[in-house]
C-alpha cells in the first residue's frame, strides 16, 4: 500500500469486498514494529535453555483493508487507487490474534496499537529507506 503511495505500484488489490464485515473487507490484525520487536526482547530475556515458548503478538482488534487504505491516504497525503478484486478461498473475513499469553507472562501489550502511528511511522521508514537497509 504504501509503495503504491511512493508512485512504486499502480494501485492496490482489495481482495474480496462482500465478508459479513462492517465495510465488506477483509479484517486482520496490524501491530507496530516496534512493538514486535519489544516483544521480541521480553521473549528472549524470559527464555530458559531447553524451554521453549510460543506466543501470538497481536492487538487483539482488527483494521479492515479499507480502514488500512484510509488510513494510508491520510497519513502520506496522497490518492491510492483500490482495485477491487475477487476474495481469495479460504480466507477468513476476520483474523485477529490473542496476546494473552504474552501478556500473562511477560507483562507485554502494544504501546502504539492505533492504526495511523502504524501507517505513519512506516511512511517514515519507507521515505527515509526507498531501498531498503543497505541499498545504494
Amino acid at each position: 500500500m504504501l509503495r503504491a503511495a511512493a508512485g512504486e505500484r499502480e494501485a492496490v488489490a482489495v481482495f474480496g469486498t462482500d465478508y459479513p464485515t462492517p465495510d465488506g473487507t477483509a479484517v486482520r490484525d496490524y501491530v507496530h514494529v516496534e512493538d514486535l520487536a519489544r516483544a521480541h526482547e521480553l521473549a528472549l530475556a524470559g527464555a530458559v535453555p531447553g524451554g521453549h515458548r510460543v506466543y501470538n503478538l497481536g492487538n487483539g482488534t482488527g483494521f479492515s483493508v479499507r480502514q488500512v487504505i484510509r488510513a494510508a491516504r491520510e497519513v502520506t497525503g496522497r490518492e491510492i487507487r483500490a482495485v477491487e478484486a475477487p476474495g481469495r478461498a479460504g480466507d477468513p473475513a476476520v483474523l485477529v490474534a490473542s496476546s494473552r499469553k504474552i501478556r500473562d507472562e511477560l507483562g507485554w501489550a502494544p504501546e502504539r496499537p492505533g492504526l495511523e502511528a502504524i501507517v505513519s511511522d512506516a511512511w517514515g521508514w519507507l521515505r527515509a529507506h526507498p531501498n531498503g537497509y543497505g541499498a545504494p
